[in-house]
């Protein structure tokens, strides 16, 4: 069994057309759906990107492996259980094709071959598909007959949201530039207007003329999704050409999603709301029983990933890893819940907890917040999905309630871990600094 691991950074799951979105922004994620199975309900438990991906690779929640911020001081212990090393001891060929080693060097475990193309551009971010392409698809082919395991990372859908040309309005109609639309006006008061006014922005006027709709920017979000979308056809037709995609574990998923102005947040990963911790999983794997278009309804987690690579793998599944194995529900063989609760956290911009049931979301911060959010929200999601009124007042019992379950949780974690303080707290917030310098500044207060 070969393994192909595919991130789709800054994805959000109900921007994929097979996940129900309103244009078919990724034919070829839709078509792997339909030969294998795609999970409904993944979520990432820590977000945004160094949380998470340590997450995809450790098997462990970030309250375990320590690494709860984005850009933090703290390290991953060298003991971490890592897939990729583990794979790679059992006789695997690994190879990644990204540059998150260039954030921090655990990044790099376990793979033979580090491939990054991102020396080439001016930003890790701005590192297209068909340059990742270039390196991938070459080394595919090169080691398809040996027992391969290929992590490859695109960074497309990130900011800044630059697809090619001719795909700048394939999801839009109207004129970006109409000055008497004010839906970003809300951006220019905060630190990314005015990062990206004097950015990527410029590349977007046009004769002097300034993007003013915010639509226009979710339709270029979408571009980028689309863009990446062929190239992962690209990746999927070497393993047909090769004769090797039966029996070749393909697993399609994100770090985490990104809010397009919803709830003031615009173009960026921060908040616990589901458009940034509901993420795609596609998963297909023939020779293995994983096919047939099933959609699995239940709650699954970044944390999972690991244990069902190694168990499919025929691979003992250490025991420091918390996540689990999604054979059973992937290959059909049980429809039994794995969880019935999702416990995430963000500690980057802002410091917050949150505990997402089949019912609620319920959102605990722990210190303040950048866009004047109250320290405690209550979603009730069934008749809400776009969690735009806060029931904490009117339903206090089952807030309560909630955020007992949460703070336990949180208890029972730090303690297995061998922790007493809890770590948004012992290390605090990284990028949200400059936000506060930035309102500092200019004497906002």
């Amino acid at each position: 069994m070969n393994v192909l691991l595919v991130a789709l950074d800054t994805v959000r799951a109900d921007h994929l057309s097979c996940y129900g979105y309103r244009y078919r922004t990724t034919p070829n994620i839709d078509e792997l759906a339909e030969e294998g199975v795609l999970c409904e309900r993944m979520y990432a438990p820590g977000i945004p990107t160094q949380p998470s991906y340590t997450t995809i690779f450790t098997g462990q929640y970030s309250i375990t492996h320590g690494i709860v911020t984005h850009g933090g001081v703290a390290e991953l212990s060298k003991d971490a259980p890592w897939f990729p090393r583990i794979l790679q001891q059992h006789g695997y060929t690994t190879c990644a094709v990204s540059n998150l080693w260039r954030m921090k060097g655990w990044f790099s475990r376990g793979f033979e071959f580090y491939v990054d193309p991102s020396h080439r551009v001016p930003y890790l971010h701005s590192v297209d598909a068909e340059t990742i392409n270039s390196r991938a698809i070459p080394w595919l082919r090169e080691h398809a007959r040996e027992k391969f395991f290929l992590f490859v990372h695109y960074w497309d859908a990130h900011t800044p949201y630059l697809p090619p040309e001719e795909l700048r309005r394939k999801f839009y109609e109207g004129d970006p530039f109409d000055p008497k639309n004010e839906s970003l006006k809300p951006l220019w008061r905060q630190p990314f207007g005015d990062w990206w006014r004097k950015g990527w922005f410029k590349e977007l006027s046009e004769g002097g003329r300034e993007v003013t709709d915010r639509d226009y920017i979710r339709a270029l979000y979408d571009a980028e999704i689309f863009y990446a979308d062929r190239a992962v056809r690209e990746l999927l037709e070497v393993l047909e050409e090769a004769g090797v995609a039966d029996d070749t574990l393909v697993i399609i998923t994100s770090d985490h999603g990104e809010l397009l102005g919803e709830h003031d947040i615009f173009f960026d990963h921060h908040g616990l709301y589901e458009g940034n911790i509901h993420t795609p999983l596609v998963v297909r794997w023939p020779a293995g029983g994983i096919s047939g278009g099933r959609r699995v309804p239940h709650f699954v987690q970044h944390v999972d990933i690991a244990p069902t690579i190694l168990e499919a793998a025929g691979l003992p599944v250490p025991e420091e890893m918390e996540g689990k194995s999604l054979l059973g529900l992937l290959r059909g063989e049980t429809d039994e819940p794995l969880y019935d609760a999702i416990f995430t956290q963000e500690c980057t911009w802002q410091a917050k907890w949150a505990v997402r049931t089949e019912e609620y979301k319920f959102i605990l911060s722990r210190g303040e917040d950048l866009h004047n959010m109250p320290p405690r929200e209550l979603y009730h999601l069934p008749s809400d999905p776009d969690e735009e009124h806060n029931r904490y007042l009117e339903q206090w019992e089952v807030a309560e309630g909630l955020e007992g379950e949460l703070e336990g949780w949180i208890r029972t974690m730090l303690e297995k871990a061998g922790r007493s303080q809890d770590p948004l707290v012992e290390q605090g917030v990284t990028l949200g600094k400059s936000w506060h310098r930035w309102v500092e500044e200019r004497r906002y207060w």
